[in-house]
């Protein structure tokens, strides 16, 4: 198989974004773009950004498989984002869907929307698909000569592109061999997720405390990272194939934990 293989999607809803308090971009006409080792990145036609919020600077760079690459300064009044999107502006024939379309770096902006709602942590892939399911498997978590966790009802989330990752409930854990510590990453299918040190093991463990209502089988329950910990699964323990290793990304730009969080019905 190729060892770069790039494919466009239109996103098919409308995305918007937001930018020193204004909206600068509204589309239904979003083009994705997914390439190895990258969330997806949306697109947005020229004619639906702002006039006037981009300024193009004289920095270029060369895309490995989309050629020349224009940035721009984003500004709305006194604020500004340096490099805050970019463009292709010398496409292979092959990618000429991308002509006359900018995208914006996600951490620099304000926000981005579907409809009325944040979107946290990068542009949703339509393809991207989380299955959750009940074992009856033996899962024992150890760090040195301490069992940390050991269970015979683990759950196991599969999710597109990942290796297979095992929660297990508190109570079959030994919850003070758990440091919580300030660091949260947000996934945009699970939410807000919390994370633990366990003795000298940093980030080793992780929790969606309330996860989304689509994943909410793993509400609070917690993960333990087998590269970090060792875990074993009916005794043969787990390690992560190689790619599979998981990079969280930080809160977006001025993201609240109430805006991560799943979102409550309105009476």
């Amino acid at each position: 198989m190729p060892k770069r293989l790039l494919y466009a999607e239109p996103l098919r809803r409308r995305m918007r974004v937001r930018f020193g308090g204004t909206w600068i971009a509204d589309s239904e006409h979003v083009l994705l773009l997914f390439e190895p080792g990258r969330y997806p990145v949306a697109y947005f036609p020229e004619t639906d950004i702002s006039p006037g919020m981009l300024q193009r600077t004289e920095y270029t760079t060369r895309h490995h498989d989309l050629g020349l690459t224009s940035w721009y300064t984003v500004s709305v009044g006194e604020q500004s984002a340096l490099r805050g999107a970019w463009q292709h502006i010398d496409l292979p024939a092959y990618a000429s869907e991308f002509q006359a379309r900018i995208a914006f770096a996600w951490p620099a902006m304000d926000a981005f929307y579907e409809e009325d709602e944040r979107i946290v942590g990068h542009a949703a892939d339509s393809y991207h698909r989380i299955d959750i399911r009940q074992a009856s498997r033996s899962l024992v978590v150890r760090h040195r000569d301490r069992v940390i966790a050991d269970t015979k009802r683990p759950l196991v989330l599969y999710e597109s592109g990942f290796a297979p990752r095992w929660y297990v409930v508190r109570a079959d854990i030994d919850e003070s061999a758990l440091t919580p510590v300030e660091h949260q990453s947000f996934c945009p299918y699970k939410g807000l997720c919390s994370y633990y040190d366990i003795g000298d093991a940093p980030l080793a463990a992780w929790s969606y405390r309330e996860a989304y209502p689509g994943v909410g089988r793993i509400s609070d329950l917690v993960s333990f990272e087998p590269d970090i910990v060792l875990v074993r699964l009916d005794g043969t323990q787990l390690r992560l194939e190689p790619g599979q290793t998981v990079f969280a990304r930080g809160p977006d730009r001025d993201l609240t934990v109430a805006e991560a969080l799943p979102a409550r019905e309105q009476l």
